[in-house]
C-alpha cells in the first residue's frame, strides 16, 4: 500500500460546478490532492508515453494537465461545461496539441466516444449513481489490455460534504468496489492510497478522509 500525503480542506463545498469553475484553481488542497493522484497513477502504471487517455470527470483539468507530459494524448470528460471552458482557456494558452476536451453527461445517458488505452479519474465516482454502469462504459472504451485508474474516498459517514447535492455515495469500501469490477472482466485490480483529506470537523478538531486509487486491467 502507498501513503499519500495529508492535505487540509476547509469546509463548506457547493455542487454547482459551472459557477465554481472559475476559482476552482485557487484552492491549494484541490491542486495538491490532483498531484497526488496524479503521482500515485504514474507510480502505479509506470511509462505511458505511447497511450491515449481518458481523465473521466475532468474538470479544470488538473489531473488531465499533470498526465499531459507522461501520455501520447489525453481527452478530459465532463459534464460541466463551464469547468470545460477553463480546461479549453488552459491548452490554448499553453498550446497544447496533444489535450482535447468532450462534453459528456453520463447520468443523462450520454455515451463516451472514442477507445483509449488509459482511463483515470478522481474524485468523480461517488457523483455517480450506478457506479457499476460506468465501470462497464470503461471497459466497453478501454482497448484491449488497456487500464483504468480511480481514485475517490473511503467509506465514511457522509460527513465529507456539507452540501449533499448531487453525491450519491458517502465514500467506497474498496473490498466491494474491486469485486464489481472484478465481474464485469476486470484483471489485475488493486488499490493503493493516494492521499488523505485533512478537514475541519463540526465539533471542532479535524478529521482524516483516505482517498484511495484502485487500478484494473481489461
Amino acid at each position: 500500500m502507498l501513503n499519500g500525503s495529508k492535505i487540509t480542506m476547509a469546509d463548506g463545498e457547493h455542487k454547482d460546478f459551472d459557477k465554481e469553475a472559475a476559482q476552482w484553481d485557487a484552492k491549494p488542497e484541490t491542486i495538491k490532492l490532483a498531484s497526488d493522484v496524479a503521482n500515485a497513477i504514474i507510480r502505479e502504471a509506470g511509462p505511458l508515453g505511447s497511450l491515449n487517455a481518458l481523465d473521466f470527470g475532468c474538470g479544470t483539468g488538473l489531473l488531465t494537465l499533470m498526465l499531459q507530459p507522461h501520455v501520447k494524448t489525453i481527452t478530459g470528460v465532463d459534464s460541466s461545461m463551464g469547468m470545460l471552458e477553463v480546461l479549453r482557456g488552459k491548452i490554448k494558452t499553453q498550446r497544447l496539441g496533444n489535450v482535447y476536451t468532450m462534453f459528456v453527461n453520463f447520468e443523462k445517458g450520454v455515451r463516451v466516444q472514442g477507445a483509449y488505452d488509459l482511463i483515470v479519474s478522481s474524485m468523480t465516482v461517488h457523483h455517480v449513481q450506478d457506479t457499476a454502469a460506468l465501470f462497464r462504459q470503461w471497459y466497453a472504451i478501454l482497448m484491449p489490455e488497456g487500464r483504468v485508474f480511480f481514485s475517490d474516498l473511503d467509506a465514511e459517514d457522509g460527513s465529507f460534504h456539507s452540501d449533499s447535492t448531487g453525491v450519491f455515495h458517502r465514500g467506497f469500501d474498496r473490498t466491494k468496489l474491486k469485486t464489481i469490477l472484478h465481474n464485469i472482466g476486470y484483471r489485475e485490480i488493486r488499490d493503493t492510497t493516494a492521499s488523505t483529506i485533512v478537514k475541519e470537523a463540526a465539533g471542532g478538531g479535524t478529521r482524516e478522509f483516505p482517498v484511495f486509487l484502485i487500478g484494473a486491467r481489461k
